[in-house]
């Protein structure tokens, strides 16, 4: 029998994938459950394995190539005998059907995704990254950079899941220091070249932001959209359909900002701060953590905090601090470090960057002091957050006084929330952060 292998659907918003490698070659054997090939999806690369024991009859989409979801991309022959037919049937895959995504009848997929080996001990995602049959697994930002900085991929151990070669791994043996932080970004939809780096606290000033990435074509010309990119486009016009309104509010942050100075040795994060009073403050408000349906309004179990993160190749990814009201600061800052130490090198799980409740999209690392960011698919709310800043405010003896504040906007979608709701969560997360931030910390 002759199995049609399709483009597997990694994620709940994947309309097509790229294929970063493939770890078969045509005539290979294949042992059911075996790592095969590495897809790119809207936002990460994922290890695919197959259903079937067999042999790899016929590529038909290549490493670096594309096909919508449920397209047909291989072939595997249950034996050797089948494979010059399964060859044949390739030569008319590739002529035009496969381009097109399997109906409803169609065969489930040949291919599922690696699921997280957790308790797989530590050696185990530092193997050779060539113990494949000999094919290196290089994610394409590492592939870009090795080229760059001339380092020879073959002679690298991959520190990367399965022993994929990421970008620190170049990077070490460039010799070159570890890239910048990330940063957070603006809107989660609009891309960004902007590096990424972690939150800058609000009582330090803020650093001057990099410069933007060149280009990596001729200034002049068209630069294709990369697949995270295309994935940030369908949001956007999707977003479009959405009604929905702003509600701004200035908060006073000194004596968040004295917490901060508090904690940071401790290796709390600012994010980890802002993330933390955000879900508590939802608590009291789960309208504002819910989400629109068909049916009436979706109230969620989770309170998930999703953070935007500029990438380094473009785009913006939204890793996610799962029941962020339930975890501990000190959890949550080494969370948070994890998730964008991977979310760099694309080895996210989809669910560690779709299951946000609700997004926050901090600019004051860059001096912005107010912005509106466009509502997430999928979520009823987000918050922009400005910089922290020194402000002439009159005090309540009548006298003037110098206090940081900074400007929050919340974007909310009217099916589901109205002004009042919005206004509400404002004031008590204002009240959290200005009255009782060391609650914070318990």
């Amino acid at each position: 029998m002759i199995h049609e292998v399709f483009m597997p659907a990694l994620s709940s918003t994947m309309t097509e994938g790229k294929i970063v490698s493939w770890l078969k070659s045509a005539g290979d054997k294949v042992e059911k459950g075996e790592t095969v090939l590495v897809v790119e999806s809207d936002k990460a690369d994922m290890d695919v394995e197959s259903f079937y024991e067999g042999y790899m009859a016929s590529i038909i989409v290549p490493a670096e190539g594309t096909a919508p979801v449920g397209a047909a991309i291989a072939l595997i022959a249950e034996t050797e005998a089948e494979i010059e037919t399964a060859k044949q049937q390739a030569a008319t895959l590739s002529g035009g059907d496969s381009a097109a995504p399997a109906s409803d009848s169609s065969p489930v997929p040949a291919m599922a995704t690696a699921s997280a080996v957790e308790s797989a001990a530590p050696e185990s995602t530092a193997t050779s990254s060539a113990s494949n049959n000999g094919r290196i697994v290089v994610s394409p930002r590492a592939r870009k950079l090795a080229k760059k900085l001339k380092v020879d991929l073959n002679t690298l151990r991959g520190s990367g899941p399965y022993g994929r070669i990421v970008a620190a791994d170049v990077e070490s043996a460039a010799g070159v220091g570890a890239s910048p932080a990330s940063s957070p970004s603006a809107a989660p939809q609009a891309p960004s070249q902007a590096p990424v780096a972690k939150p800058a606290p609000s009582a330090a000033p803020a650093p001057a932001p990099a410069a933007a990435s060149t280009p990596s074509v001729p200034l002049g010309q068209v630069a294709a959209f990369n697949t995270l990119q295309q994935a940030v486009v369908r949001n956007m016009m999707a977003s479009l359909q959405v009604p929905i309104f702003h509600v701004s509010y200035t908060i006073t942050t000194d004596n968040l900002d004295a917490l901060y100075k508090q904690v940071k040795s401790k290796g709390v994060t600012m994010t980890a701060l802002l993330a933390k009073a955000v879900a508590m403050t939802l608590q009291k408000h789960p309208v504002v953590n819910a989400s629109y349906t068909e049916q009436g309004i979706q109230y969620r179990q989770d309170i998930n905090v999703a953070i935007a993160v500029a990438m380094d190749d473009g785009g913006l990814i939204t890793p996610v601090l799962r029941q962020a009201d339930q975890s501990d600061l000190y959890s949550l800052s080494r969370s948070w470090k994890d998730l964008v130490a991977r979310s760099r090198s694309k080895q996210l799980q989809p669910e560690e960057y779709t299951t946000g409740s609700f997004t926050l999209s901090n600019l004051g690392m860059f001096g912005v002091t107010q912005f509106d960011a466009i509502l997430p698919p999928g979520q009823g709310s987000i918050l922009a957050i400005g910089a922290s800043q020194p402000q002439v405010v009159a005090m309540d003896n009548g006298l003037m006084g110098v206090r940081r504040q900074m400007q929050v906007n919340i974007t909310c979608d009217h099916r589901i929330i109205y002004g009042a709701d919005a206004a509400a969560f404002l004031k008590d997360l204002a009240d959290l952060i200005e009255n009782n931030p060391q609650s914070l910390t318990l």
